[in-house]
């Protein structure tokens, strides 16, 4: 009995299909640093609630939440947080991209004196965790800073009086730029 045979735009349908989830578990290729975008004639001009981006300074994150004294955000001021390697933190919630062996995270806490919805910016496309109480608070928005200012990811939350834990993970490098500051 002879074989069946399949229409060539039906092969090319089943492949394509058969193909898919590979395709779609490939990992990104990485992201160019956006701090020094080459296209850019001139920095962006920044909302109030992101002004103080282009003056970081330096701080280093702990790899512990009980170290988490010597590692305090102020709101409103953008850091430039040095990370160390994912083996050397402890992170108080397990973040959902951990990151790998080579990759770099760290903690440091903020408080929020009033509630509302507050923004974490960032130089990266790390994953940051906001954590209170033993649990992660869950993000209300998230998307891209103004062309040509250097934030690549913004996430916000809607947070209460408190001390909080931030938490990046799967960070590229050994530091990132962040700042955490309150929406109008």
């Amino acid at each position: 009995m002879p074989k069946p045979v399949l229409p060539s735009c039906l092969l090319g349908v089943v492949a394509l299909l058969a193909g898919a989830p590979i395709v779609a578990q490939a990992p990104m290729p990485p992201m160019p640093p956006t701090d020094a975008a080459p296209d850019c004639a001139a920095p962006a001009t920044l909302p109030p609630p992101l002004a103080a981006w282009t003056r970081p300074v330096p701080m280093a994150a702990v790899g512990k939440a009980g170290a988490l004294r010597r590692a305090v955000l102020q709101p409103d001021q953008a850091v430039t947080l040095a990370l160390m390697p994912t083996p050397k933190v402890s992170y108080p919630v397990r973040p959902e991209k951990p990151g790998g062996s080579v990759s770099y995270g760290g903690l440091a806490r903020f408080a929020v004196t009033q509630a509302g919805t507050w923004r974490v910016a960032l130089g990266s496309g790390a994953w940051i965790d906001v954590v209170k109480d033993g649990r992660a608070s869950v993000s209300v928005a998230h998307g891209h800073g103004p062309e040509c200012s250097g934030i690549r990811k913004m996430v916000d939350y809607d947070l209460s009086p408190g001390t909080y834990a931030l938490q990046v993970a799967a960070n590229g490098s050994h530091s990132i730029r962040l700042l955490v500051t309150r929406l109008p």
